[in-house]
């Protein structure tokens, strides 16, 4: 007697449904979506100044020409995504990287203040989470501290923090840093603690069996453990270090950073200046958590399961 059994494999989707089912096809959805509000966005906001300014020069366009004119104004409250793209081009392409022109000069300014509080930020949170798990008294103590350090707006501490650096000597890049790392700590701190508390109990009595010391089990169970844990805060401390060295740009007006462009573009009106470093943090955003992601899976890959 042959046996039967059914195919209950599903049936292959055909090429075409493949293709809309795509997460490619559905990100270019989503971006072709954003810039066609964003279009008409520009032309709603910038249709009235266009008009105004007709009237004042005492000129007649059609409707259809006041909206092209939108997309083509010096000033424009809201540029227009084509605007954006030349201006982009013009200040990475067409200017030398070392110009203070150059969106590449001030992108690397606060890259490096970005990247050092990033680091003594991570490394300050994984030490502080460490001693909260191992120390009760510290459990107790210091961690409403931590978590009611970051109540206070980063706005209100970070002149001071610069003021406070520049009494001693301590000017550019180690005040950003400094503030970088208070916003980037937190995050890191909260993720170990909960990463280093994640073993099960029957595994910490299992370690216990084997007369492992609090090193060892550290090493061999709770460090594994949190690594997930940890890429996973650390891709929120990269994002928000970001944000601190654009912060601690704006009180000084420093002579480079993307928040020194921001602010160098709000005095002059420059809007389509303010809105090119906007896209330019938000790149620069993007591709440092793109990199903690891929230093999680390279390390999660090669750490293997706890021995």
């Amino acid at each position: 007697m042959t046996a039967v059994t059914a195919d209950i494999r599903p049936p292959r989707r055909g090429l075409l449904a493949r293709f809309f089912g795509s997460q490619l096809v559905a990100v270019v959805v989503i971006v072709a979506a954003i810039i066609a509000v964003w279009y008409v966005a520009a032309v709603f906001m910038n249709l009235d100044l266009v008009q105004r300014g007709d009237v004042r020069a005492g000129v007649e366009r059609s409707l259809t020409e006041q909206v092209l004119a939108t997309y083509e104004m010096q000033k424009p409250i809201l540029p227009a995504p084509h605007q954006l793209a030349i201006e982009l081009y013009n200040t990475t392409v067409l200017v030398a990287p070392t110009s203070k022109r150059s969106l590449v000069f001030h992108g690397w300014i606060t890259l490096t203040s970005t990247v050092l509080g990033f680091v003594i930020g991570t490394a300050l949170g994984i030490l502080l989470a460490v001693l909260i798990v191992h120390v009760r008294s510290l459990d107790l103590s210091l961690m409403p501290w931590i978590v009611s350090s970051q109540t206070v707006p980063i706005l209100a501490i970070a002149p001071m923090v610069v003021v406070a650096f520049a009494a001693v000597g301590l000017t550019g890049l180690l005040p950003k840093a400094f503030i970088s790392t208070y916003l980037s700590f937190f995050p890191v701190t909260v993720g170990m603690v909960k990463g280093l508390r994640s073993p099960d109990p029957i595994h910490l009595d299992l370690m216990r069996t084997y007369s492992a010391n609090r090193w060892q089990t550290y090493w061999k169970l709770r460090w594994p453990a949190a690594l997930p844990f940890l890429f996973v805060s650390m891709k929120i401390a990269v994002a928000a270090s970001l944000v601190g060295a654009i912060v601690g740009e704006l009180p000084t007006g420093a002579a480079g950073g993307l928040g020194s462009r921001l602010l160098s573009g709000s005095y002059y009106g420059q809007t389509i200046q303010i809105w090119s470093a906007l896209f330019g943090a938000s790149l620069m955003a993007a591709i440092l958590v793109a990199a903690v992601g891929m230093a999680q899976r390279f390390f999660l890959r090669h750490a293997g399961p706890p021995r």
